[in-house]
């Protein structure tokens, strides 16, 4: 779930800068941990002169094994010390002891990490893939770089985009970590440097040692802050003719397709000095205007901060949002034509439950949740208003829109907020529609459907306008995803709503759907006429595929299947870029 990822505690003391600096020239350290791989090994026969019968041919089970690496050198002795440190701080002081922090248990099956995949041929094994598709369907997700030595939570992977290029009917799966800062660093050092934000902080003793850890590698030069501490896991966005990958503990990350498929990394943008700290990993690009609406939050005030780029992507100035006046975990919120929509929920940060050994994130049961409007070209926050909706806690927004002089939102509320970042498999969310009366203040909330929804998606032609059909990841549980269903929220009526469904099967696993137009030009082309795609895991067999559907037809049925060379892992949030804008990049 991105709905968490790497964000609230992107809060080190670090002094931002305007450009992220140069890399220095890195020094030749080694390896010290162990580090992902997924190469099969290969072996040489014994040479015979007598004719060998061929081999039988069997189906092995799947494996999501790692042989081991070769030996490193020793590393210098600095990182040997901290080293030594890490590892008795994570065996002594805090070992994952609970299942969502133990590396054993979070990484397990499809949710193990790969080795990047340069680009592969795949084959397209049902149907054929629609011209609407030429382009790339890209994912991003966790995928640790180093096996973790201690706790691990699922949100603190460094990011991997999973990237299927289309081009006249052929497809080519290529699978690239995003070069942060972070992990380039890691990379050349060849161990960890920065404790897992999510995972690494849970009582007042771990974040002591951990933190003071922290603070001796940075001061010995292992790692310098200011150029960014994020992983860019959680999503894409492609705004002023620029592709980024997004984490909201940092800023953006440029990156780009090439011809033949390849994901590459350009770099760490902080739009000419106009941007520190961080940005949300949920944009939202007003398709008629081309603008691009975004915020940071934070610990410390002010905790929110909206503002907005213009079409070419040039970032406007800050609108410091006051009067939200405790820290919230605000990872993601909604535009209309007027206004932007933001929910203040129970879910936020006290560092003193660190205290008691607890997460300095956590829900506080008495904070009655709220959602703000905020004019959507404010300058500053004097007509912000916030509006009490009891118990609505959402991680993601799906739309909103204006109606008659109210504002209308469509999102999942999780009704078990309590174990949104411990035990996600209790999570289940319940789609609302709620509609605030700007008149009167009167607040009114529709449960759309009682299934456990999350991940929805719609036509993205209808950001910030009414729309009618919501495609949504259905939990079995949390975080694992076992087919999408189809919504209509046109409907006043407290009835399930939903029109169209596609369960993937036994044993089959995907991720978050994403929709694209038939004929995104086409103004009259109806709401729903195009396809849902998504990557699918079989994990009985360990193979990957990516699936396209019909988002017309009752059953979402397949239009194409394309069988992929390998494993795609489980992850957060996609993206379908267009041929004419990949080759802006």
């Amino acid at each position: 779930m991105d709905a968490l990822s790497s964000s609230f505690l992107s809060t080190f003391p670090i002094q931002s800068s305007t450009t992220a600096p140069k890399l220095p020239p890195t020094k030749s350290l080694n390896i010290s941990s162990v580090r992902i791989e997924e190469r099969p090994t290969t072996q040489t026969p014994p040479k015979s002169t007598t004719p060998q019968p061929p081999p039988k041919q069997t189906s092995p089970p799947p494996s999501y094994s790692s042989p081991p690496p070769t030996k490193p050198n020793a590393p210098p002795l600095p990182a040997v010390i901290f080293n030594l440190f890490d590892d008795f701080i994570n065996n002594f002081v805090d070992p994952p002891v609970r299942s969502s922090v133990d590396p054993k248990h979070v990484l397990s099956g499809n949710f193990a990490p790969v080795t990047e995949l340069p680009p592969t041929e795949c084959q397209v094994i049902k149907g054929s893939l629609p011209s609407c598709l030429d382009g790339a369907y890209i994912r991003n997700g966790p995928n640790p770089q180093y096996l973790p030595r201690g706790p691990y939570h699922l949100f603190d992977g460094d990011g991997m985009l999973h990237s299927i290029r289309i081009s006249q009917g052929r497809a080519v799966l290529c699978s690239r970590y995003v070069k942060t800062y972070k992990y380039t660093v890691e990379r050349d050092a060849g161990f960890p440097l920065l404790p897992n934000v999510f995972s690494g902080f849970n009582g007042l003793t771990a974040s002591a040692t951990r933190g003071a850890l922290s603070a001796a590698r940075v001061a010995s030069g292992l790692y310098n802050p200011a150029n960014g501490i994020g992983n860019a896991n959680t999503s894409l966005a492609f705004f002023g003719d620029r592709l980024y990958a997004l984490a909201e503990s940092d800023l953006p990350y440029a990156v780009r397709l090439t011809a033949d498929g390849d994901v590459e990394t350009v770099g760490r943008n902080d739009f000419n000095g106009e941007m520190f700290m961080s940005m949300t990993a949920h944009p939202k690009i007003d398709p008629d205007t081309g603008e691009t609406f975004a915020f940071r939050y934070g610990p410390m005030p002010p905790f929110l901060t909206y503002f907005r780029f213009d079409p070419a992507g040039a970032k406007q100035p800050d609108v410091p949002v006051f009067s939200l006046t405790s820290p919230s975990m605000l990872h993601d919120f909604a535009i209309t034509k007027k206004y932007a929509v933001f929910t203040d929920i129970q879910i936020g940060m006290n560092p003193m439950e660190m205290i008691g050994g607890g997460s300095p994130v956590g829900l506080d049961a008495s904070k009655v949740s709220r959602i703000g409007i905020i004019p959507k070209y404010a300058k500053d926050d004097s007509e912000t208003r916030w509006f009490e909706v009891p118990g609505f806690n959402i991680m993601h927004a799906v739309n909103a829109w204006d109606e008659d002089d109210a504002v209308v939102m469509v999102a999942p509320n999780i009704l078990s907020a309590e174990h949104t970042l411990d035990r996600m498999e209790l999570v289940h969310a319940l789609v609302e529609k709620v509609r605030i009366d700007l008149k009167t203040g009167i607040v009114s909330r529709q449960p759309i459907s009682t299934r456990n929804l999350d991940f929805a998606v719609i036509n993205p032609a209808y950001q910030g306008k009414k729309n009618r059909f919501v495609y949504a990841a259905v939990g079995d549980p949390m975080p694992k995803i076992s087919g999408v269903v189809k919504l209509d929220v046109s409907g006043d009526e407290h009835k399930e709503s939903i029109v169209a469904s596609r369960m993937y099967g036994q044993g089959c696993f995907g991720g978050e759907p994403f929709f694209v137009a038939r004929e995104p030009e086409n103004p009259e082309a109806e709401e729903d006429d195009g396809y849902v795609v998504s990557y699918v895991h079989d994990e009985k067999t360990g193979e990957s595929r990516f699936l396209v559907m019909d988002a017309k037809s009752s059953e979402l049925e397949t239009v194409a299947e394309v069988k992929l060379p390998r494993r795609v892992p489980y992850g957060f949030h996609g993206l379908f870029v267009r041929e004419g804008d990949l080759k802006k990049l």
